[in-house]
């Protein structure tokens, strides 16, 4: 059972405040890291459970494909991303953080499975990184509000580099389709949940009600 002071504290967590944002993406954080050991130690076995386009199989990859990794190396390059774009993302709300990480994850993950490449299977947290990205990016375009420029400028500065991961590579391991389709999911997104300021009330010239 926990003590009285435990739930209080537990009460008051906000996941959406900066401190409980970034408590709250290590934690996420951790979990994948844990999948990785525990993935490591089966010898990767748990990657046959990862995105496989266009096989009935394969879609529970949708789900399972951004906490598995290939290897140290690709869960080391996702980690700084998926932790700070993540934390970015989640103070803005919890409740937008939810929407968005599941719209991603869903339908950037069935557009992948999609358009993917066949005979291959597809892991990684990178596409959900991309499409935080892409949320970032489309809610500064498109609102344009200044907190959120300045933000999504801030993201760009330290993780622009990223960007270069959208365009495709032959014969390169690394799939690209799933960094599309994950950005333009978050840009989606963004674009939808944050239209221009005053854009909802405007009435079309010409509309009778």
């Amino acid at each position: 059972m926990t003590s009285p002071a435990l739930r209080s504290r537990l009460r008051r967590f906000d996941a959406a405040s900066w401190s409980g944002a970034i408590v709250s993406m290590v934690l996420l954080t951790a979990v994948v890291w844990i999948v990785q050991i525990v993935n490591v130690q089966d010898d990767y076995g748990l990657d046959r459970f990862g995105l496989r386009p266009r096989t009935v199989s394969g879609l529970w990859g949708v789900l399972t494909m951004p906490f598995l990794h290939a290897s140290w190396d690709h869960l080391l390059s996702n980690t700084l991303p998926l932790l700070l774009i993540g934390w970015v993302v989640l103070i803005e709300g919890l409740r937008v953080w939810s929407i968005v990480t599941s719209v991603v994850v869903v339908g950037g993950g069935l557009l992948t499975w999609a358009v993917g490449p066949g005979d291959t299977v597809i892991v990684g947290a990178s596409a959900l990184v991309f499409g935080w990205l892409g949320y970032l990016i489309a809610r500064a375009v498109v609102s344009r509000r200044i907190r959120w420029i300045v933000s999504a400028a801030m993201v760009l500065a330290i993780f622009g580099t990223l960007l270069n991961g959208l365009v495709p590579v032959p014969h390169s391991h690394v799939s690209w389709q799933a960094h599309v389709c994950g950005f333009v999911a978050g840009a989606a997104v963004g674009a939808v949940l944050h239209p221009r300021r005053g854009e909802r009330l405007r009435p079309r010239r010409g509309a009778v009600s």
